[in-house]
């Protein structure tokens, strides 16, 4: 009996090791879940960004998804297995904008200083207008338009996000460190600006008579923004 004890976990494992093998070798041919994961990120990352690309060109109605699909490389099938509609490919892009936008005001939560809070949040949008020109196009092109189609984007997500700040600036303007301002004016005012870079870039380029603002040469531009709205705003430090 012994001998059957000592014997059968070997017979057991020699007669297991075929399909255990087979299992590795199906596994190995199959991506693994976060591979794959990284790869439709990859893939939808780059289709936003052709998508963005062709809405800044043509706008939402000139836009198709076959335009798309030919500017990103791939069969037009491919890119409806990602985004079933132009539509739902355009507000992912409007989505993403304000994503980006909404995390430039993070300044406002991280300092209670308004110098700090206006400045950094300047900063951030010229930063924005240089990095992604094509999306603050797109967004400015659906609002010219008429904004149909980002009403839910307005209303329920740029509307309450304004409005939180506008408490923080009648804070400010009560405390003194502002200069009694209309708050939505000013962030109008800093809207206006910092997308005027990105808006009307080829604006910009001809009467600079550049092709483009240097690095040096934007960040110079950046910082005279920055001190031109902080004097229009009267904003103080609290230590001031």
């Amino acid at each position: 009996m012994r001998d059957d004890d000592t014997t059968t976990p070997a017979a057991n494992l020699t007669m297991r090791a075929p399909r255990a093998g087979r299992e590795a070798a199906d596994a190995a041919h199959k991506p693994a879940p976060r591979r794959k994961a990284a790869i439709r990120a990859s893939n939808e990352s780059h289709l936003l960004a052709c998508a963005e690309a062709v809405f800044a060109e043509r706008g939402f109605e000139g836009a198709s998804t076959a335009l798309i699909a030919e500017r990103a490389g791939l069969p037009k099938a491919n890119l409806h297995y990602y985004f079933p509609t132009k539509l739902a490919l355009y507000w992912r892009v409007l989505d993403d904008v304000f994503e980006e936008w909404n995390a430039a005001a993070d300044t406002f939560d991280a300092s209670d200083d308004p110098v700090q809070a206006i400045g950094g949040y300047v900063r951030a949008k010229m930063a924005l207008s240089r990095r992604r020109p094509l999306g603050s196009k797109v967004w400015a092109n659906e609002i010219i338009s008429g904004a149909a189609h980002m009403q839910d984007i307005l209303l329920e997500r740029v509307k309450p996000w304004m409005e939180t700040r506008v408490t923080l600036i009648e804070r400010w303007v009560e405390e003194g460190l502002l200069a009694p301002v209309d708050p939505k004016t000013l962030l109008f005012m800093i809207w206006a600006t910092t997308q005027h870079y990105a808006d009307f870039e080829a604006q910009i380029r001809a009467l600079a008579g550049k092709r483009a603002l240097s690095a040096a040469g934007f960040e110079a531009s950046t910082e005279e923004v920055v001190r031109m709205i902080l004097r229009a705003s009267g904003a103080r430090s609290p230590q001031a």
